[in-house]
């Protein structure tokens, strides 16, 4: 286990290591699934996934985010929260830091509010500097908001994401090739436009975007790079700055717009905006490029309008690699970071044993080549299958859980029970239909992140109310009939499988 301090540490219940140290990664880690558990998978996902822990020291524990917008986001809403929950973890814990990985801006305490360096040494950049990867946010730094028509200098686009360093394999292989059309287009309008391109975290699809950006500007397009919170950024400062007008026409005047993590985009006036500008750009025969974590039919927050603008051109899903891929993603990562540490050596069956344990995402995969490295850097010894079981141990735990929808529950109830979907989603009140209405609701609120108003929509337009009696009546239920429980237990099990 990699401490955060740079040194490894044998996990403890208690979060310390055998000599008493405490594991503050380990630490950090517990603070983050309380923060997903407390606040749900939505607003963690919106606002603290990309949350990193830098470094603690005298009480101070340092904390970072890509991106400006995130960074005052949190400060303003979230930092005492965030505090009070490292603070039960780790009692010495008196200070909260939030600064921009890469910017060295200033950043802000929780308990006094006054601006500090944010600092360029520890651990992690000790590794950075000795040649481990680099976190794609962390070489994308925010820029400067520009004085008129607001800023669109785009996030950088990352060297390292081209679409030669891109690993093709069954999962990506379509998602790849309609990159490639798109990024190398030279006829008149554009192709499959927009294409929108899905898929859940560490599967490949920002590096596509970048791929496709380099491609372009490579071909003399101009080209515009945005994270949903730095679009959200540009249009907010273009209001302050009185120049949202000029900063709208000049956003419509490029040839290519890419922007990922469209799911985070939030508030009525932006999301508007949003709508305004893919219209505009699709319309000018203007190509636009799309990445979320689900497909548009699933953007529920965004107007129905949008949604179906964003699902009108070609929308390719990247589903789960396979062992294949995965062996071939972290075969090319190893022989990377080889070029830069001759010595460093995995032997087959070592990276045989991490492709298969490995199986959520590339991500982990690049995490887990970044923990043997540093194993065998910081100790000196050779990585062999005990330690490799020893690093990645938190990254095979923490496997991101299937995404059941609320759609697949009522399909698999209206099945069981011999009723249509329809019929669960009717008006009948009929006990052939009643019992299987309350059991896919009760089955909603278990195994899915979706608010009970958002639940009574799914079944019907229903009121949030009518779900919560239906989940209380089944748990009630469920207590007093073993019948009803084994037969709710076996469509949970069905569900997750």
């Amino acid at each position: 286990m990699m401490r955060v301090d740079g040194t490894v540490a044998s996990d403890d219940e208690g979060g310390r290591n055998s000599g008493g140290t405490m594991d503050y990664g380990s630490a950090w880690a517990r603070v983050k699934r309380r923060l997903r558990a407390e606040l749900g998978e939505d607003v963690f996902a919106s606002w603290f996934a990309r949350l990193e822990l830098e470094a603690v020291a005298g009480g101070t524990a340092r904390l970072t985010v890509p991106t400006r917008f995130l960074k005052s986001w949190i400060e303003s809403h979230y930092l005492d929260r965030v505090l009070n929950t490292f603070k039960a973890e780790v009692e010495e814990i008196a200070r909260i830091e939030v600064g921009v990985r890469g910017t060295g801006a200033p950043v802000r305490t929780v308990a006094t509010g006054a601006p500090k360096a944010n600092p360029a040494s520890g651990p992690l950049a000790r590794l950075h500097a000795a040649g481990s990867p680099v976190p794609v946010a962390a070489v994308a730094p925010e820029p400067r908001a520009a004085e008129a028509g607001g800023d669109l200098s785009g996030t950088p686009l990352d060297a390292r994401l081209t679409f030669a360093s891109f690993v093709i394999g069954r999962s990506n292989a379509l998602a790849h090739a309609a990159a490639e059309r798109v990024a190398n287009h030279q006829g008149e309008g554009a192709l499959y436009n927009p294409l929108y391109l899905h898929a859940g975290v560490g599967l490949g699809k920002t590096h596509l975007l970048h791929g496709i950006g380099h491609a372009a500007r490579e071909a003399g397009r101009r080209v515009i790079y945005l994270t949903a919170d730095r679009f959200m950024y540009g249009f907010v400062n273009a209001l302050k700055t009185q120049s949202a007008l000029a900063y709208k026409e000049r956003l419509r005047g490029i040839d290519l717009l890419i922007l990922d993590d469209v799911q985070f985009i939030q508030g009525k006036s932006i999301q508007a905006e949003f709508g305004h500008t893919i219209n505009a750009l699709i319309d000018a025969g203007r190509q636009v490029v799309v990445a979320s974590d689900r497909p548009p039919t699933e953007l529920e927050a965004l107007d129905e309008r949008v949604r179906s603008r964003l699902g009108g051109g070609l929308v390719v899903e990247i589903t789960a690699l396979d062992e294949a891929l995965r062996v071939s993603i972290l075969s090319a990562r190893l022989a990377a970071v080889r070029a830069s540490h001759p010595g460093f050596d995995v032997s087959p069956q070592v990276a045989s044993y991490v492709a298969r344990a490995i199986t959520a995402n590339g991500r982990d995969l690049e995490g887990a080549v970044n923990r043997l490295l540093a194993h065998a850097t910081l100790t000196g010894t050779a990585v062999t299958m005990e330690t490799a079981e020893s690093a990645i141990r938190d990254l095979v735990k923490n496997r991101e859980p299937k995404r059941i929808k609320i759609e697949d529950i009522q399909k698999l109830v209206a099945s069981r029970y011999n009723v249509s979907r329809s019929d669960i989603l009717s008006e009948r009140r009929t006990a052939a239909v009643v019992k299987p209405r309350q059991i896919a609701m009760y089955l909603s609120k278990v195994l899915t992140l979706r608010s009970l108003p958002e639940i009574g929509r799914r079944f019907g337009g229903r009121d949030h109310t009518t779900v919560l009696h239906a989940v209380r009546k089944i748990e009630k239920q469920i207590g007093e009939d073993s019948v009803l429980g084994d037969e709710v237990e076996l469509l949970k099990r069905m569900l997750q499988d």
